[in-house]
């Protein structure tokens, strides 16, 4: 098997593993819990999410090259652009995908957007420093994961915040 489809593999199954993880934690916090959900976020995690990040991740490192001598302002920037990337339209989709799973596609309004942007918005101070973090200290073949970690402790935010915001 050649490595680069030994890595898309392993990140297919750690998007599986981890996404699922993640918001079935925040869905047991918030008594949502379903298996439907579960499943469909097991599959978003480990077919669609783990394919664009990666993906993206690559193309930032083109743009941006990442290395020890890289400038403070590069470095801010592969973070900006980051953060750019999980911006409230990304949350948006990530609630229609809990609400098509969960079962209540009615849910799936244009509501969705103002309280994506809420939840972003807030987490802001957070989300920039953990991703200066992911895109200047995590080698890159360990940024999906690391960054898939931190969106399954933001899975629990988000499912939070759907309930408090």
């Amino acid at each position: 098997m050649d490595l680069t489809r030994s890595t898309q593999l392993r990140n297919h199954l750690r998007g599986l593993l981890i996404y699922a993880a993640g918001d079935t934690a925040a869905a047991l916090l918030v008594h949502q819990f379903s298996w439907g959900r579960l499943l469909g976020m097991a599959l978003v995690g480990g077919l669609l999410y783990s394919w664009e990040v990666p993906a993206y991740f690559q193309w930032l490192d083109q743009r941006v090259p990442s290395s020890p001598t890289s400038s403070l302002a590069a470095r801010w920037m592969r973070a900006a652009l980051s953060l750019a990337y999980f911006n409230p339209l990304w949350i948006a989709r990530h609630y229609v995908f809990l609400q098509l799973f969960s079962g209540h596609p009615e849910q799936i309004t244009w509501e969705l957007l103002p309280l994506a942007t809420r939840s972003f918005v807030l987490n802001i101070p957070v989300s920039l420093f953990v991703n200066y973090y992911i895109q200047n200290r995590v080698s890159a073949d360990w940024r999906f994961v690391v960054s898939a970690a931190f969106s399954g402790v933001m899975a629990v935010y988000y499912a939070l915040s759907a309930v408090w915001l």
